[in-house]
């Protein structure tokens, strides 16, 4: 086994062309969206293990174990951790320990003290870390990212990101973890951390936040619904909204406005592009969890993959796409955007290193003004 930090060509010992073996470990519709991606990638990388319910899409070939069994198989090279939220620190210490790199579905951890602690294990082994967040490899995406690098739409000054979603109580029922805050749910941490790591990393570090959150339509153990107003480092302004209480649920949303142009784009929906110079990128695929979790296709999955996989095979020449660092601070946004709602202060982002207060279920907590 190679690690990151090595030239070599990696393969898994049975024979060339059998690419990178992944274990993955939590087989359930998200971990299936993974395997899929995976046996798309034939020839450079295949599913040699998982842990939970045999779902669609895990190979026959596959050995189906224990979560511990899974991270010590011989094969397994990337251990991918598409289990509840507040487990994924844990099991990405343990791949680590064990000398696995890691893929890592969102978030990486609950808390900054917890992905600090991962950031460190993968740098002192040498290994990969890759948290998914596909929504940054869209094609809309992508091309906003490169007109505001270009400095196309000038000097930013608002940012926004909306994730009116809609969960019924079944869902919340289904799967205990997302109705505790202290697990990852609610609808910032479980609904809303793709949009905020995609306005993070469209628009930049985040120096300031302000929030308040609420428990508004479901008996639960954590906030159904947020809103967080940011200050980024650049001086632009930023609004924050996440909700499971809007039926029947609607796309997520990001908008950009600048000194010279603006942006407003939906999920696979390009609302508006009024960008001098730069014609509006193609529409991709309108997959979307606004009121089916399962709903988002794997189109994005299997495009950071396939970027893994290069990583992997030529980690001198190809970056690790969503790497450990990167992951680490989309985790201290969102714990940022708690401590303001728990603690009504403005919060800085790069002030946190340890797990914030989190608002108390059920109740609506605010702050003042910026």
């Amino acid at each position: 086994m190679t690690s990151a930090g090595t030239g070599e060509d990696v393969s898994t010992g049975e024979g060339v062309g059998a690419g990178v073996g992944v274990g993955i470990v939590g087989m359930g519709g998200i971990g299936a969206l993974h395997a899929r991606a995976v046996s798309e990638l034939a020839g450079r990388a295949r599913v040699v293990a998982f842990s939970g319910r045999a779902a669609e899409g895990a190979p026959p070939t596959a050995a189906r174990l224990a979560p511990h069994e899974v991270i010590a198989h011989p094969d397994v090279e990337v251990v991918a951790i598409c289990t509840p939220s507040g487990t994924h620190a844990a099991l990405a210490l343990a791949a680590l320990e064990a000398g696995r790199h890691v893929v890592v579905e969102k978030p990486l951890a609950l808390d900054v003290g917890d992905a600090l602690r991962v950031a460190r294990a993968a740098r002192e082994r040498g290994l990969l870390v890759s948290m998914i967040a596909q929504r940054r490899l869209e094609a809309e995406n992508l091309a906003l990212r490169r007109a505001i690098d270009d400095g196309a739409l000038g000097e930013l000054r608002l940012a926004t990101t909306h994730v009116h979603w809609h969960r019924d109580d079944g869902y919340y029922r289904a799967a205990g973890w997302r109705s505790a805050a202290d697990q990852g749910g609610g609808s910032l941490m479980n609904q809303g951390v793709h949009s905020v790591d995609l306005l993070r990393w469209l628009c930049g570090p985040v120096e300031s936040v302000t929030a308040q959150s609420g428990t508004l339509a479901h008996a639960i153990a954590a906030e159904d619904t947020t809103v967080a107003t940011l200050r980024f480092a650049s001086g632009a302004l930023g609004v924050v909204t996440t909700t499971t209480a809007t039926p029947p649920g609607f796309p997520a949303t990001v908008s950009v406005l600048g000194s010279r142009g603006s942006v407003d784009l939906g999920q696979g929906e390009v609302r508006r592009w009024d960008v001098p110079g730069v014609p509006p990128p193609p529409a991709g695929p309108a997959a979307n969890g606004a009121a089916d979790p399962l709903a988002i296709g794997h189109a994005g999955h299997l495009a950071q993959w396939t970027r893994i996989v290069d990583a992997l095979r030529s980690p001198a020449a190809v970056p690790v796409p969503v790497g450990i660092d990167d992951a680490v601070e989309t985790v201290r946004l969102l714990c940022a955007i708690e401590a303001a709602a728990a603690s009504g202060a403005v919060v800085r982002p790069a002030d946190l290193t340890a797990a914030p207060p989190r608002p108390t279920p059920g109740q609506s907590r605010s702050n003042g003004a910026a």
